[in-house]
């Protein structure tokens, strides 16, 4: 009954890689348990309040709730749209809420434009309207997003585990390491990680990328038990430390469960923005907030289906329909959980790595979130030098499908060049998808071809003008 429900022999998998993918995915997205607290837990309304409207922060609060609706949109993703994808509070939208958003009403009224959003995108999934845009896009240019996002998750993966950093000014954005020299144990778990788990993968051993970081979570906490080294930065101190962890310090807890709270539910005012804003510029808000979502998820998914051999020729989805309304529903859960926009998680790809190929890898994944809300302080021993190989291994994987793109016709070969440098380079999926498809319209109108073009891609196109123009329009309308 469960290998019919999934289809797990029909998709060529087993019970056995569905569980190991599920819990790949787990391993190299539980991050966002400890990272959401730190970027909305610790900002103020315009109010000067903090996220639950007290005057001082409370981590723990924003932490139960976001591993609670991470598990239950996940475990939803797995019954209703049967796709290897996990979803979680939307890294990038949640900066954007807490200094974009939050600074100018409060954070009810906050959460409350993040629910209207996702009451509009999933307005456009009952209506076909998103379904519709995703069959549009050129089967090639789908292709580039994947490729695209694979580099992308790869940077991702060597920035949090150190190898490579932001240099803060000089000529030079990144170097290797601190000021161009790899320092610090943190490192040397990485590169074990990384090259454990290229062995494994090499010698065709299954359970290749959850081995890697089982690995070097022991090692890791070993080392510190042993050296001490203690994180990157001290918040209390405000000390810097090169040779120190990422954002979680893989020592053991001094107690393995703790009750969560979930008070935070239901702390959203739907409209309550228009008391502070005008109502052009909450329009803005949520339009950057729609367009970010909106196609952010049309990558994720369109990656994870070529990554896992799920698309056909065309690069259409099974069960699209299903998927996409269920990354919409979560747009809504999220500000009904007023922990910022959910949405699909491209660290979903890590699990396909491992042979995830169903829905039930996500039900194991959403599992996992929910046994977090009460064993946070066992997932806080994973450290980001652990987890990170893996993302940089399914990066490669996922570059692999550029041989899939035709590098003769400049009307795909530009585009798909802009998609795939402008995602790493801006630390963006949104933006290499608008480059791609505005300087796709614009080849194709040149060489004569505007019947290549969808009527779709030409209104996407205009709103990613749009995007892309926000602050002028913003300061003109000002």
């Amino acid at each position: 009954m469960l290998d019919t429900f999934f289809k797990i022999s029909e998709r060529g998998s087993t019970v056995g890689r569905e569980v190991r993918g599920g819990l790949v995915t787990f391993f190299t997205m539980a991050y966002i348990v400890a990272l959401n607290p730190l970027i909305i837990g610790l900002a103020k309304d315009a109010d000067g309040k903090f996220i639950g409207g007290g005057d001082a922060p409370n981590l723990a609060l924003v932490a139960a709730m976001t591993a609670l609706m991470a598990g239950v949109l996940t475990i939803l993703m797995g019954l209703v749209g049967n796709y290897p994808m996990a979803l979680a509070t939307g890294l990038g939208l949640n900066t954007f809420v807490a200094v974009g958003i939050a600074s100018q009403m409060t954070w009810a009224d906050a959460m409350g434009l993040i629910v209207l959003e996702g009451i509009i995108i999933t307005i456009l999934v009952l209506t076909g309207f998103r379904t519709a845009v995703f069959k549009a896009v050129p089967a090639q240019l789908k292709i580039a997003i994947s490729v695209g996002i694979g580099l992308f998750i790869a940077l991702i993966g060597l920035v949090d585990a150190g190898f490579v950093r932001r240099t803060g000014s000089g000529p030079v954005p990144v170097t290797l390491g601190d000021g161009g020299t790899l320092v610090g144990w943190p490192i040397i778990v990485f590169a074990l990680g990384l090259f454990l788990t290229i062995g494994l993968m090499v010698k065709k051993v299954k359970g290749a990328i959850l081995i890697g970081i089982v690995v070097s979570t022991i090692v890791a906490v070993f080392i510190e038990t042993t050296l001490k080294i203690g994180p990157n930065f001290d918040g209390a101190t405000g000390k810097v430390n090169p040779k120190g962890w990422g954002l979680n310090v893989p020592a053991m807890p001094e107690k393995v469960v703790a009750t969560p709270d979930f008070s935070l539910f239901g702390q959203f005012n739907l409209f309550g923005s228009l008391d502070r804003v005008p109502l052009i510029t909450m329009i803005l808000l949520v339009f950057t907030l729609l367009l970010s979502d909106f196609f952010d998820t049309v990558g994720t998914v369109t990656a994870i289906g070529h990554e896992a051999g799920l698309v056909d020729r065309d690069g259409n989805i099974p069960n699209n329909d299903r998927i996409l309304l269920v990354d919409s529903l979560a747009a809504v859960g999220g500000g009904v959980g007023s922990i910022s926009s959910n949405t699909s998680y491209i660290e979903s790809a890590a699990g396909v790595g491992e042979g995830a190929r169903t829905g039930l890898a996500s039900i194991v994944t959403g599992v996992c979130f929910l046994l977090t809300t009460f064993l946070a302080p066992l997932v806080a021993i994973i450290p980001y030098e652990a987890a990170t190989p893996a993302l940089v291994i399914v990066g490669f994987l996922m570059m692999t499908q550029i041989k899939g793109i035709d590098w003769e016709d400049y009307g795909i070969a530009i585009p798909a060049f802009l998609t795939i440098i402008l995602m790493p380079f801006t630390y963006n999926i949104s933006v290499g998808i608008g480059a791609g498809f505005v300087s796709h319209i614009v080849i194709r109108y040149i060489q004569g071809r505007r019947k290549d073009v969808h009527p779709l891609m030409l209104l996407v196109s205009g709103l990613f003008m749009i995007y892309f123009l926000t602050s002028p329009i913003n300061t003109w309308v000002g």
